[in-house]
């Protein structure tokens, strides 16, 4: 995962979006269920007619189910391989790859690129109604339908004290060695005027379930079993509390990630490599 290329290889970054609702996620699994790093993969290796498979490094891996619009991943590729079919990878892909992902660009990344450790924000859209007839079935794939009316401005005002840099602790699912610190960036709601309210949510990065238990929280809030208050004391007790429920994954996209200017790049995969840790309690 190094910004650096091995000599004779090219890194090209692709842009691409899916439906995750029939995926196990972004990420190859051993027991062989379909997922979108596996479909690209086996895609790419086919149309270049290569005999062996060239490993994608992402931005950000999506669970079973959810989607994204805006995905960035990057691949190490011989430069003689891209120099041959770069002009129609597009095209060619789009005739291998099955219809519910799709690869928008691909070209020759900039010095010190990586999908993963030089994104400074990534940014995600849950949607829910609270109609009382449900979910459109025209969107029920990507709408969570919630069965209460929800408090727009209460949700809102629980969002205010979960923004900034935080152990998110108690709103991830632990992962042995790594930190829960995140910077979260932005955190609001809308409701949009076909009735369906929108989180948006950015951080530096994010760890697993955070977004899904996150979004548990202010509904929770929003339909009036808890006060707006109450998401920020979970924070800042730092563990699990068994009222926070991980929502389900199909209202959740990955909308979109950014990157500093390409100057910067090395240097912000070098730093987001670095272990956080929060200032310590009393210091001046």
């Amino acid at each position: 995962m190094s910004e650096e290329v091995k000599p004779g290889f090219v890194r090209v970054r692709l842009d691409l979006s899916y439906d995750g609702r029939d995926f196990s996620g972004w990420a190859k699994q051993r027991e062989g269920q379909r997922t979108v790093q596996g479909e690209i993969e086996d895609a790419l290796r086919t149309v270049t007619r290569s005999s062996e498979t060239y490993e994608l490094t992402v931005a950000g891996r999506t669970d079973s189910g959810v989607h994204a619009r805006g995905q960035v991943a990057h691949v190490d590729l011989p430069e003689s391989l891209w120099a041959e079919h770069r002009e129609k990878l597009l095209r060619r892909l789009a005739g291998r790859l099955p219809h519910d992902v799709r690869i928008w660009r691909a070209e020759k990344a900039p010095a010190g690129f990586n999908a993963r450790f030089s994104a400074i924000w990534r940014r995600y859209a849950y949607r829910v109604t609270d109609h009382p007839g449900g979910v459109d079935p025209l969107l029920r794939g990507h709408v969570l339908w919630h069965d209460w009316t929800l408090d727009l401005d209460a949700m809102n005002e629980a969002a205010q004290a979960l923004v900034g840099e935080h152990d998110f602790a108690a709103y991830c699912k632990r992962r042995e060695g790594a930190t829960t610190i995140r910077t979260l960036q932005e955190l609001r709601w809308e409701r949009r005027p076909d009735g369906i309210l929108e989180a948006t949510v950015r951080a530096d990065a994010f760890c697993h379930n955070m977004v899904r238990s996150l979004v548990g929280a202010m509904l929770f809030v929003g339909d009036g079993h808890r006060p707006p208050d109450w998401p920020g004391k979970v924070l800042a007790a730092g563990v699990r509390d068994s009222a926070v429920h991980v929502v389900r994954p199909h209202g959740l996209t990955l909308e979109e990630v950014g990157y500093p200017a390409d100057e910067l790049l090395a240097a912000r995969s070098a730093e987001a490599r670095n272990k956080r840790s929060l200032p310590s309690a009393g210091c001046c």
